[in-house]
């Protein structure tokens, strides 16, 4: 066995498992080969396959477990429930490939429900986005925007292809309120095929509101499959 190639080869091995990983060939739960069945299959130290697996265990990709052997881990991003975060962060926290496509951007007249989201007079003039929210090669997240034309008129002619709606609007406009909305829905033909998940899966809905001085500034709706979101806030006592 030639030792030399060992930096090469760990780069080769961390590269297929994290690629494996990442495309969802070895889903949550997959069981990664022993040390012993990687340093057989190419030809290493089963030194060179540990330094690899222990990577892999402290970027959160997988999980150890004495006896048991390693396992691909469950994605959970964690944000506070009260913060405005950003997706891309999110997924980057994940050590997973950040991308996100807009599958919808118009301007128009506001509707009832429009209305409702955003508390605008109803034919009031609106742009709603729709992204999706890439984690690797799978869907993470479904965005579905309103943003107000009266307070933020500039989002007209923005075309959001390389700066995702929240992050624009945060270095636009700044926010003096938010208020955030959390529950759970199954999804439905229209939501799993955004999502690429089985009809009927349980989903994360997180809809938040934000307000500027000048008015009402964004609704947003963001739909998580449920096992790939978490929300975490801390909270101290109230003083007596």
């Amino acid at each position: 066995m030639n030792q030399s190639r060992d930096p090469t080869l760990h780069q080769r091995i961390l590269g297929d498992i994290e690629g494996r990983i990442v495309s969802g060939d070895w889903p949550p739960g997959h069981r990664i080969p022993f040390e012993v069945d990687l340093a057989t299959q190419y030809d290493c130290s089963r030194m060179t396959v540990n330094k690899v697996l222990t990577q892999l265990a402290k970027a959160g990709l997988i999980e150890r477990r004495k006896k048991s052997g390693s396992f691909v881990t469950q994605p959970q991003a964690q944000s506070a429930i009260l913060e405005i975060h950003d997706i891309k962060a999110e997924v980057q926290s994940l050590n997973l490939p950040y991308s996100y496509a807009v599958s919808k951007k118009v301007s128009r007249k506001a509707k009832a429900d429009d209305s409702r989201r955003l508390e605008l007079p109803v034919a009031s003039s609106v742009v709603e986005v729709v992204c999706i929210h890439n984690a690797g090669m799978r869907p993470f997240c479904l965005e579905e925007r309103l943003i107000s034309l009266a307070t933020v008129p500039e989002a007209a002619d923005a075309d959001f292809l390389t700066t995702a709606p929240g992050p624009w609007l945060l270095n636009q406009v700044p926010w003096s309120t938010a208020e955030h909305r959390i529950h759970a829905v199954s999804a439905g033909a229209e939501l799993a095929a955004a999502l690429d998940i089985p009809r009927h899966t349980a989903c994360l809905v997180v809809e938040r509101r934000t307000w500027s001085n000048a008015g009402p500034v964004t609704h947003v709706r963001f739909t998580y499959p449920g096992d790939r979101h978490a929300l975490v806030a801390r909270f101290t006592p109230a003083s007596q």
